[in-house]
C-alpha cells in the first residue's frame, strides 16, 4: 500500500518507534496522522511536528479504542492506515508475578492489537482496502530471557497478525508484524541486556523498515536481520535451538532481573 494521501493512526506515538513512525508517515506523504498515547503531553509534541491530532487513549480498554477511532473518523474522514504500537515489557520472571501482572501486560500487549482490529476492520472492509500494522518483537518469534509474561504476549501477539492476514487479506486488508531486538526507546533506559546482543537500533530505523514494508505489503518486518536466521534455526530443529538459548540464559543469568535461580 502506498503512504501518499492515507489516513494514518499511531498508537505509543509520545516517544520512541510510535514518535518516528508519525513523522516517517508524515515524510512519506500522508493526509493525516492521529498520534494516541496515554502520555498526552508526549502525544501532543508528536502531533504538533507531524501537524495532527493527539488522542489521551489506554488501549488495554476497549472503550478508548472505540473513542480513538471514532476521533480518528471525524478528524480524519475514516482509517487506511492504523499501528497498534503501544507495548510493555512487564515484571520479569514467574514466581513474583501476579494474577495482576499477567492481566496487565495481556490487555496492553495483546488485547489491544484485539480491539483495534475488532472496530476498525469494520470500515476497511467496506472500503475493500486498509492495513494493520502491529508491533510485536523478536521476542514473539523467539522468546525473551528473564521475561515470561513479554515473552508469551508477545508470541500471542505475531499469532494475531497473522490470523487476521489470513482471515482477511484477500478481502484488501493488508497486515504487517513488526518483530525488531532492540530499540533505543524509554522501554530499555535500564539497559537492552540481551536483547542488545545483536545492537541497538534508533527507532528511526525501525520506522523506515516500516514504512518499506506497508509499500511491499510485506507481512514480517525484522529490522534486525539475525532474527529471521535463529527463527530458521528454531523451525529446522527446536532441541538444538532450546539448548542455544539455555547457553544465553546462563550468560546472562547475572543481568536478568528475578532470574529466580533455585539452586
Amino acid at each position: 500500500m502506498e503512504i501518499v494521501d492515507k489516513r494514518i493512526v499511531v498508537t505509543g506515538a509520545a516517544s520512541g518507534i510510535g514518535k518516528a513512525l508519525s513523522i516517517a508517515f508524515k515524510e512519506a506523504g500522508a493526509k493525516s496522522i492521529v498520534c494516541a498515547d496515554m502520555n498526552i503531553e508526549g502525544a501532543e509534541e508528536t502531533a504538533d511536528l507531524v501537524g495532527g491530532l493527539a488522542v489521551k487513549a489506554n488501549v488495554a480498554n476497549e472503550d478508548e479504542v472505540i473513542n480513538l477511532i471514532e476521533k480518528a473518523n471525524k478528524f480524519s474522514g475514516g482509517i487506511d492506515i492504523f499501528c497498534s504500537n503501544a507495548g510493555i515489557i512487564g515484571v520479569p520472571g514467574v514466581f513474583d508475578t501476579t494474577t495482576e501482572d499477567w492481566q496487565n501486560i495481556w490487555e496492553i500487549n495483546v488485547l489491544s492489537h484485539i480491539h483495534a482490529a475488532k472496530h476498525v476492520l469494520p470500515q476497511m472492509l467496506e472500503r475493500g482496502e486498509g492495513y494493520l500494522m502491529n508491533t510485536a518483537s523478536a521476542a514473539g518469534l523467539l522468546t525473551q530471557i528473564g521475561a515470561s509474561g513479554y515473552a508469551v504476549t508477545k508470541a500471542a501477539a505475531v499469532s494475531f497478525a497473522e490470523w487476521i492476514k489470513i482471515t482477511y487479506g484477500h478481502k484488501g486488508i493488508g497486515v504487517s508484524c513488526l518483530c525488531p531486538q532492540a530499540v533505543k526507546t524509554p522501554m530499555i533506559a535500564q539497559g537492552a541486556g540481551v536483547a542488545g546482543v545483536d545492537g541497538l537500533m534508533e527507532p528511526e530505523e525501525v520506522a523506515a523498515d516500516v514504512i518499506e514494508a506497508i509499500k511491499e505489503e510485506r507481512f514480517l518486518i525484522t529490522p534486525h536481520t539475525e532474527v529471521l536466521e535463529y527463527v530458521a534455526r528454531k523451525g529446522n530443529d527446536r532441541d538444538r535451538w532450546i539448548k542455544g538459548m539455555q547457553r544465553l540464559q546462563e550468560r546472562f543469568e547475572d543481568w536478568v532481573p528475578n532470574s529466580e535461580n533455585t539452586d
